[in-house]
């Protein structure tokens, strides 16, 4: 990673979304998550932002590049939830009737 690059919006969404799991696991107290977020949102780049976790521990899925298989498991579910609904209230509406 070259510290020099200029921080995407996407960048700094990213560490925000990781300094909450470290104040969710105790790591960070409120005051610090508010106060490393408002830096984090002032970053220019790359070593801004990596300056900001440098002092916690990696997240557990930063290993490897995300799985696409847990992403479909996860919609297959909520499609079988939403269809099960649909089922559901349409039943109820012929009941009603």
């Amino acid at each position: 990673m070259d510290v020099e690059l200029r921080a995407s919006d996407d960048d700094r969404q990213r560490v925000v979304a990781e300094l909450q799991g470290h104040t969710a696991a105790g790591r960070l107290t409120l005051d610090e998550f508010s106060d490393r977020v408002g830096a984090v949102w002032n970053a220019r780049t790359l070593g801004d932002l990596a300056a900001l976790t440098r002092d916690l521990p990696a997240p557990a899925g930063a290993a490897g590049p995300p799985s696409t298989t847990h992403g479909r498991r996860e919609l297959l579910v909520v499609f079988a939830a939403a269809a099960l609904t649909l089922l559901l209230l349409g039943v109820f509406m012929a009941v009603s009737r």
